[in-house]
């Protein structure tokens, strides 16, 4: 009985988050896989990448499909440079020959593109008639806005922040979203 106590004191008191050595499912795969700095960096610059350029490239005449491509282009571009100017900055630190490291790096820049999909995805959609470049221009930016909260809330919590952290870092992230679709309103 008494080392149960002593453990639970201990525990209760270390200002450390609790954690458990492996994760399971999905988020233990990813965490196991890529550092969640990496892939937090590149989700959510992605996700505010695609946003700003679905709403810069929403203009008239509208052309869905062209935008898809850009937000694709521009996703691969920027993950590329990304990628390659952290190869450049840390090239020295590994083993690796300069190529070879450049080559993992770029790689790893995965989450960037990713986020990019579903912009491209709805303004795909409305390249094939599912609906009007304006009307996907608008989902893709409360989508995005939405899952600027959702990576704020997952990154602190995985990161063993509260809940009441994680809302208001998820509200944070979600407010980058909520400019771009206030300066699109504005602009227009």
């Amino acid at each position: 009985m008494s080392q149960f106590t002593a453990a639970s004191e201990t525990m209760a008191d270390s200002t450390e988050p609790l954690r458990s050595p492996r994760r399971s499912g999905m988020l233990g795969r990813i965490r196991r896989r890529e550092p969640s700095e990496r892939l937090l960096f590149g989700a959510v610059y992605g996700t505010v990448l695609a946003s700003s350029l679905a709403a810069a490239l929403d203009q008239a005449p509208a052309n869905p499909g062209y935008d898809a491509l850009w937000v694709l282009i521009s996703g691969l571009v920027a993950a590329f440079a990304h990628g390659y100017a952290h190869a450049l900055a840390h090239h020295t630190v590994t083993g690796d020959k300069p190529l070879v490291h450049a080559a993992r790096s770029v790689l790893t820049e995965w989450p960037l593109v990713a986020a990019t999909l579903p912009t491209a995805g709805a303004l795909l959609a409305a390249h094939l008639g599912w609906w009007n470049s304006s009307t996907a221009v608008n989902v893709v930016l409360v989508f995005n806005a939405v899952t600027l909260f959702g990576w704020g809330v997952w990154a602190t919590r995985a990161s063993g922040g509260s809940w009441p952290a994680a809302w208001k870092v998820g509200c944070v992230d979600m407010l980058l979203g909520l400019a771009i679709v206030v300066a699109n309103t504005l602009i227009k």
